[in-house]
């Protein structure tokens, strides 16, 4: 069977090297490469061969690695076909399958079968794959929905969370919980019944986001993902309990924290919690909006992260009322009750009329204006007014020729403007459609789905991202060139496609 390689501990200084060389655009080629042989004798192998007068450290990676396949490498789009056949087509191609090989690499292998975003991604990533899935029902692949979900719920069980992706470098963090939203609509795709297989992977990885939740006071307000808010209610922040560079943009973290010393310590946390966020990067996470040297994540408690929880603390407490165990259904109830009070207290801005993050630290919200301030429509935990106010906000900040933006403010950061996202598009155009703002929701969808379509008939190609304010480009800023593929852009496109 294949053996998960951890970068750090099997390759050493070999593996810090090859990234400090610079020989690489990319860090995330290097630590997805296949060993050809074992990593104990790659490492003695390198321990001989580097200090010889015509090592080439090139050559000796070539040697001994191999580059992570990508199945869409090669492909050809018909761009004369309707899109909905390309993105039915595509299923296939970024479809992955447990593979029994004696190849050492990082990835984790999986018991089921699933689908990769694409481009430089060649594994399963966490969020992505709720949205990738709301294009599956469409296509009426339920069986790789219920792959997938099983997939996530080994992962629980296995390793104690959903990792960011099944890689051993995202073994510190998770991403924003969608578990339950999956089993939902796994759910809705076959019947109620499933949910009854999904519990005590619901419950455990509810246990992870709340770890140390019992041990929070005053003098200890804050331990991982949980902080104790003034009020006695308990908020959920990201974090990553890995504090070493990421090893998929090594050199990129060791730079940036060379200059700054002990407190690059910090820094290096709030850039991997940004990670786990899904959010990486954003003006967002930032106490100054244009420079990533002030991210400051763990002093915040994120809206849209509480609206996921609440939502993962509401199925499970439904789910024990159809057992017909009701002392847990109130407790789980009446923790998504409070949670849901905590939203509307320490995330709505009255003056404002709009959602913001909250920072604990300084006990104030936070300034951007961002996407995530629809999580709330969407989950339905907003009034009438709440939802009007900020139906009109994103009207006037964030709505531009093509879709949504991520937030509105330009840092060159590809979670901010220029760009909008697929997720965050169906979560706006969803929660608008539940207070019935229709007309707008219409307007984010029709303008979402002709810049995806023009792109398509343009390039061939579905893209991770793209540029809504100019929609003569194909995308904006970030920290790696643009992806094509696209697992969740195919998901959310193909969803609104069939509607019409």
């Amino acid at each position: 069977m294949a053996k998960t390689l951890h970068l750090e501990k099997d390759l050493q200084e070999l593996f810090t090297d090859l990234h400090a060389s610079g020989l690489w655009e990319d860090g995330k080629e290097i630590s997805d490469a296949l060993l050809k042989e074992g990593a104990a004798q790659v490492l003695s192998a390198y321990r001989n061969q580097k200090d010889d007068a015509n090592f080439g450290l090139k050559e000796f990676f070539n040697n001994h690695f191999s580059k992570a396949s990508s199945s869409e490498t090669g492909y050809i789009s018909d761009t004369e076909a309707p899109v909905t056949e390309h993105i039915n087509k595509l299923w296939d191609i970024l479809a992955r399958t447990p593979q029994d090989t004696s190849t050492h690499s990082t990835l984790i292998q999986l018991p089921h079968p699933y689908i990769v975003p694409g481009g430089r991604f060649n594994e399963i990533y966490y969020w992505d794959s709720y949205f990738t899935m709301l294009g599956l029902a469409v296509s009426e692949r339920t069986d790789m929905i219920e792959d997938m979900v099983k997939n996530f719920a080994w992962m629980i069980q296995e390793i104690g969370f959903i990792p960011n992706g099944n890689r051993s470098y995202y073994l510190g963090r998770s991403q924003p919980p969608f578990f339950s939203l999956m089993v939902a609509l796994l759910a809705e795709e076959k019947d109620r019944s499933i949910l009854q297989e999904f519990l005590p992977a619901l419950e455990k990885e509810y246990r992870f986001w709340m770890e140390g939740s019992d041990g929070l006071n005053t003098e200890n307000p804050s331990h991982k993902r949980v902080v104790l808010m003034d009020d006695g209610s308990i908020l959920n922040r990201h974090f990553d309990n890995i504090p070493n560079p990421r090893a998929e943009m090594y050199q990129d973290d060791v730079e940036l924290i060379a200059a700054q010393g002990e407190a690059g310590k910090k820094t290096l946390l709030n850039i991997r919690a940004a990670c786990e966020s899904g959010w990486d990067f954003s003006s967002r996470w930032c106490a100054d909006f244009d420079k990533l040297e002030t991210i400051r994540t763990t002093d915040l408690v994120q809206v849209d992260l509480n609206c996921l929880l609440y939502h993962l603390e509401k199925l499970i407490a439904s789910i024990h009322q159809e057992n017909g165990d009701m002392e847990k259904c109130e407790s789980y109830f009446e923790l998504c009750e409070r949670r849901k009070q905590a939203i509307n207290d320490y995330f709505w801005n009255a003056d404002e009329n709009y959602y913001f993050d909250y920072n604990w630290v300084e006990k104030a919200q936070t300034k951007s204006i961002s996407a995530a301030a629809a999580f709330p429509l969407f989950f339905e935990l907003s009034s009438a007014d709440q939802a009007r106010g900020v139906a009109k906000v994103i009207d006037r900040e964030l709505l531009k020729d093509g879709g949504l933006l991520t937030t509105n403010y330009e840092s060159g950061q590809q979670w901010d403007a220029p760009n909008g996202w697929a997720p965050l598009q169906w979560v706006a155009i969803k929660g608008l459609r539940n207070y019935g703002h229709d007309q707008l929701a219409g307007t984010i969808k029709e303008r979402w789905v002709s810049l995806n379509v023009k792109v398509f008939k343009n390039t061939g190609k579905l893209m991770e991202k793209y540029n809504v304010m100019d929609t003569n480009l194909l995308s904006g800023g970030g920290e790696y060139p643009v992806q094509d593929g696209f697992g969740w852009t195919n998901g959310v496109l193909l969803k609104l496609l069939s509607e019409e």
